[in-house]
């Protein structure tokens, strides 16, 4: 088996092949970069002659000093491969692969067979981490977690960030929930980090945090095959404290703003055609970003014309309200989109940068084929996170953000007239 090797959970390093596991010979910790998101030190379950172990951040086993050496292996019930196998006097094991695997823990002394471990949750406590603070992956891959209690009948911890919390806590009473200052690692039989891994575009730059690419499989999907669970598309639920209708109105919630300008609508007059139609159909349009105005240097978004201020800093129970009484949302590649898509409102989802199959399935998603597209999900085009302006493909030249500045408002208003309902 080619796997690769960490020595610390966080950090990548070069691989090492035909290793299923690594092995260390002293009994100390390991050292961790953040003790608070890092499993539990020593390993949460007792075995015979004062060996543990446990499946937090994969399979783990730490073995004392005793009068004869260990002789370790672990293996995948499912696929039938012996991933690691070593003979050690006293020290640590820890497989590569820290995404679900049920593995099988066999461990033996002078031949005789002193445990053999078959992973099962059932009844068992298990954590799954959400790390991210952002809206949209969370909600995309809640779901996921949500399938695997139901499918290992364990008791379930969910861990992210507070203000997301109020979202599920209510609407799944059978699930806990933690923000990350509140967590006791040492409760845990499994743990299991659900987050997007890539690094200067190298697909299997981390093979060993999760199983496959998010770029090939999509955003939220990613989150299935990191936990071993089907992959079929399913909404969390939202709850709302507050349920009423916020205005008798027929309405519309958009939103324009995001955090790079790949993802912004880039047509400069594409919202306010919009806008001007929806208001010439007889809704009012309501905006609901965090930000009436965003954006960086001499290149800003502001609230379009016409459009209502709902903007600012509110509890998203109360943007679930608005969009969830909304006769549909139009917005971007972003987590409002998302919450929209969970409360069961029409989505019109504008962006270029990725491909459909990046998002939740929507009838009205608008990407322009003519043009340069879906570099989000190219492993070729790596993103720049931390540049505003980045552009994978084509920055700083004339074709820069053309997948979303060729997309016209006659496509989007196209596109909203095959909503069903939709009032002319």
């Amino acid at each position: 088996m080619s796997e690769q090797t960490h020595a610390d959970p966080a950090l990548p390093v070069p691989a090492a092949p035909d290793q299923g596991a690594t092995a260390a010979s002293d009994t100390k910790p390991p050292a961790e970069a953040d003790k608070k998101d890092g499993p539990a030190e020593i390993p949460t379950q007792q075995g015979p002659k004062g060996l543990r172990f446990d499946f937090n951040d994969g399979c783990r086993v730490l073995l004392p000093e005793s009068d004869h050496p260990w002789r370790i292996r672990l293996s995948d019930l499912d696929t039938g491969n012996i991933l690691y196998e070593t003979t050690i006097k006293a020290g640590r094991v820890n497989s590569s692969k820290r995404y679900f695997v049920r593995f099988c823990l066999e461990v033996w002394q002078q031949d005789e067979l002193l445990l053999k471990h078959d992973y099962s949750a059932a009844d068992r406590e298990v954590l799954i981490r959400f790390p991210v603070e952002t809206l949209g992956d969370t909600i995309g891959w809640f779901a996921y977690a949500v399938k695997f209690q139901d499918e290992h009948g364990c008791r379930l911890t969910c861990a992210m960030h507070d203000k997301l919390i109020p979202l599920f806590r209510d609407a799944y009473p059978h699930i806990e929930f933690v923000g990350k200052e509140e967590l006791d690692h040492d409760r845990f039989y499994a743990t299991y980090a659900v987050v997007l891994f890539f690094q200067k575009g190298l697909i299997y730059d981390y093979k060993d945090r999760v199983p496959c690419d998010f770029r090939f499989v999509g955003l939220h999907c990613a989150a299935a095959y990191i936990l071993g669970v089907d992959p079929a598309e399913a909404r969390p639920r939202i709850f709302t404290p507050d349920d009423s209708r916020p205005i008798p109105e027929p309405y519309v919630c958009i939103a324009v703003q995001s955090t790079m300008r790949a993802k912004y609508w880039n047509n400069p007059t594409g919202w306010h055609e919009v806008v001007d139609f929806l208001k010439g159909a007889g809704y009012r349009v309501i905006c609901i970003d965090l930000k009436r105005s965003h954006g960086q240097g001499n290149v800003w978004t502001h609230l379009p014309t016409g459009a209502e201020d709902q903007t600012g800093d509110q509890p998203l129970g109360e943007r679930a309200r608005w969009l969830k009484h909304a006769e549909f949302f139009v917005g971007l590649s972003s987590g409002l989109s998302w919450l929209a898509w969970a409360v069961g409102t029409p989505v019109v989802m504008i962006s270029g940068f990725t491909h459909p199959r990046n998002e939740f399935a929507t009838p009205y998603r608008v990407i322009n084929y003519h043009t340069c597209n879906s570099c989000w999900n190219d492993p070729l085009a790596p993103f720049d996170r931390h540049d505003f302006f980045t552009c994978p493909r084509h920055k700083d030249t004339p074709r820069q953000f053309e997948c979303t500045r060729l997309i016209t408002a006659e496509q989007v208003i196209a596109t909203i007239k095959r909503i069903l309902g939709f009032r002319l």
